[in-house]
């Protein structure tokens, strides 16, 4: 039985969360290049989920800071400067938290969406089958009609200004951006903090997205995304898989066996005290196995 040992996993790791010495990134352009790199990133570091993120990167692999002044912020600064343009796709993807995702990338998590083709009428259907609440819709109804807009203008277009909406509200903003029909596009002085971002429909910033996923199928998508996450993570398990990108776990197995088939992942790999059930890049795995 094929084997990796924890060490070895663990050299890689640094090498593409960019925790090991002299890799540290320390500018934009670099940060730019990281994302492209390795396709899909969180901002942050999430709670439970192994992959690589800008703050680590940035910081070292440590807790987000809460002080205002430390160096890793200047995350914040890059992320905000680079809003609604072509350097990265910035929206609450994976999880619906907070992603950098490479233009490259981006096709494929398109290619998985509901979105046919059709942005103005695509999610009346959506609506019409029970698969989305009305006040998505109407948050939806609002930017599509109206154009950009700030949240706090948003919430007063769409009628949602009390207390009693926050969380479906926020709700909306989150299920809209992972499903890839609008995107943060800037960042405004509106609201108490003087710090709100704005929102557009996503066809409107990136009209070729669209026409470039249409011919990705599901299968090559999931492949594709599949094949990303384990050149970031070098190893992982099943579970982890459709923890993250939210897959049945019938399809993640399915984009696992075909990168098996390519050469690229082996599976039923050990690992010292953490079972049998390892799927591992090929590369990481002594050539004798």
């Amino acid at each position: 039985m094929p084997q990796l040992s924890l060490e070895r996993l663990n050299t890689y790791r640094a090498q593409t969360f960019r925790t090991a010495p002299g890799l540290r990134i320390t500018s934009r352009e670099a940060a730019v290049e990281f994302v492209r790199q390795r396709g899909f990133v969180y901002f942050w570091p999430i709670t439970g989920i192994v992959l690589p993120s800008l703050w680590v990167a940035v910081a070292g692999d440590r807790p987000v800071a809460d002080e205002h002044d430390d160096p890793g912020h200047a995350t914040w600064g890059w992320k905000d400067s680079l809003l609604g343009q072509r350097q990265w796709y910035y929206a609450k993807v994976l999880r619906k938290r907070a992603t950098m995702i490479a233009f490259e990338a981006a096709l494929y998590f398109y290619a998985l969406t509901e979105n046919y083709g059709a942005p103005d009428e695509d999610y009346l259907t959506l609506y019409e089958q029970g698969r989305m609440p009305l006040e998505t819709r109407t948050v939806y109804e609002v930017l599509l009609d109206k154009g950009p807009m700030d949240t706090v203008t948003l919430r007063k277009a769409a009628r949602m200004t009390s207390r009693e909406s926050n969380t479906r509200f926020e709700r909306a903003l989150a299920d809209l951006q992972a499903d890839f029909k609008i995107v943060p596009v800037g960042v405004t002085q509106a609201g108490a903090w003087h710090y709100s971002f704005a929102y557009d429909v996503v066809h409107r910033v990136y009209p070729d997205l669209i026409e470039q996923a249409r011919f990705i199928g599901e299968l090559d998508a999931r492949q594709k995304l599949a094949e990303l996450y384990f050149r970031s993570v070098g190893a992982a398990q099943v579970r982890e898989v459709v923890k993250l990108f939210g897959w049945r776990p019938a399809d993640a197995q399915q984009a696992i066996e075909r990168l098996v088939m390519a050469g690229i992942l082996r599976q039923g790999v050990e690992m010292a005290n953490h079972g049998a059930a390892w799927i591992v890049l090929v590369e990481l795995l002594d050539e004798r196995e």
